[in-house]
């Protein structure tokens, strides 16, 4: 091959190549137009070679492509561009192989500065690649992933409230277990404790009864002539320290009714937490009987680490699943106490706006951090040790009470406290009732 024949071999591989190449001169005027510029733009080189290329393609994006070009000149540095930052600058259709298709042609630009021997450049040559099938597949690539992302996110969405929903069906069965053993014992020592308090009372009838008869006995006494029977009888009567008997006796009856009588609310607060009446029907109930029923319940949980202090307002009956209700009291409550360090003061209070009353249960404990505030809902979250507590105590609450309708809501500050307000209607919608 001769020197004078390798213009002509570039010409020829210019002109062959599957790239669009074009020149201009810094005036913007076109001095080379490639086979492929002309097929895809309709017009041949003839016809363009000395033109503006703004005015004879005006729809080009002039501003943008004018600097760009422009900074090739003053920089005298390569420059580029990829279909994803601007898909195309010439607006060519490109027949898409597989299905036959048409589409505009996505383009990937280059910007070469072409110099002089005074390294000077006098024109900036564009080149224009083809890159719509990669385009296309990379987006159908970007569309997969993005589906497969929002299928993971789903699935673990699902996966969440499938954990949830175990979670919640695990506490309702222990929930239904512990209302079922509750009314079995509170039925069972019921009885007993019925005649029990009632034997009591007959009791102190016959003490009172026998008392009655000693006296009538100590009257007589002086009456008895036998000076060895009145001995007799006096030296008896010290012996058994007939007065100190009557003391006792009646202080041992005061306290033995007492303590029925304690029993006996025990009992009856079993019967109000676990409500055995309509376990699982919609009623009508005071919330302040349910807050002192469980008071009672976790009493011994509490009274060694708290004052309780109540600040009841006046509350209508609230229409209510009681039991459940109780069960979020109890939760709240206990966590309360376990949050109180050495010894503090749990503050209960109610009242009422519009159409709904709200529940307080404030405690001076440890606080929350502002971290934890947004999971402490969340199954199975906890910060207590392992072994302590299951993380479900405060997510089931939330349960329950976002299934009466109402709303929990947190306020904490560390090392002050933390306050959990309820919120509920009075009524329940109509829908519920159906």
């Amino acid at each position: 091959m001769q020197a004078e024949d390798l213009p002509h071999l570039l010409d020829f591989v210019v002109e062959r190549l599957e790239v669009g190449v074009f020149v201009v001169n810094s005036e913007m005027r076109i001095v080379f137009w490639n086979r492929f510029m002309a097929i895809h733009s309709g017009q041949h080189s003839e016809a363009l070679l000395g033109r503006n290329l703004f005015e004879a393609f005006p729809e080009l994006p002039r501003k943008w492509l004018e600097k760009k070009i422009n900074n090739v000149f003053v920089l005298k540095n390569y420059a580029f561009t990829s279909w994803e930052q601007r898909p195309y600058l010439f607006r060519f259709h490109h027949n898409r192989p597989i299905t036959g298709g048409v589409d505009t042609m996505q383009q990937n630009c280059t910007f070469l500065p072409i110099k002089n021997t005074q390294d000077e450049v006098e024109y900036v040559c564009v080149t224009l690649f083809d890159v719509t099938d990669t385009a296309l597949l990379q987006l159908q690539l970007n569309s997969a992933i993005a589906t497969l992302q929002v299928e993971k996110a789903e699935q673990q969405q699902l996966m969440l409230q499938l954990a949830d929903a175990q979670s919640h069906l695990m506490q309702s069965e222990k929930l239904a277990s512990i209302g079922q053993l509750a009314a079995g014992v509170a039925h069972e020592i019921n009885n007993p404790i019925g005649y029990v308090y009632s034997n009591l009372s007959t009791l102190e009838k016959y003490v009172q009864d026998t008392f009655g008869m000693l006296a009538q006995y100590e009257q007589a006494e002086a009456a008895i002539a036998d000076d060895a029977v009145r001995a007799q009888l006096k030296a008896t009567r010290e012996k058994l320290d007939i007065d100190f008997l009557k003391e006792d006796l009646r202080a041992l009856m005061e306290e033995s009714k007492e303590g029925i009588t304690r029993v006996k609310k025990i009992v009856q607060n079993l019967k109000d937490f676990s409500h055995v009446d309509a376990t699982d029907e919609w009623h009508f109930a005071d919330l302040h009987l349910g807050l002192d029923s469980t008071l009672n319940i976790v009493s011994n949980e509490i009274k060694y680490k708290a004052e309780v202090i109540k600040e009841y307002g006046d509350l209508p009956e609230v229409e209510c699943l009681s039991s459940q209700l109780n069960q979020v009291f109890m939760n709240l409550l206990v966590n309360a106490s376990h949050a109180i360090e050495e010894r503090g003061t749990i503050t209960i209070r109610s009242g009422q706006r519009d159409n709904e009353v709200w529940v307080e249960i404030t405690d001076t404990g440890k606080g929350i951090p502002a971290e934890n505030l947004k999971k402490i809902f969340d199954p199975f979250f906890t910060t207590k040790p392992v072994g302590s507590g299951t993380g479900l105590g405060l997510s089931l609450s939330y349960g329950i009470i976002e299934k009466h309708h109402g709303r929990i809501e947190v306020q904490s500050v560390v090392g002050s406290g933390t306050t959990f307000r309820i919120c509920l209607p009075n009524k329940q919608p109509i829908e519920l009732q159906k």
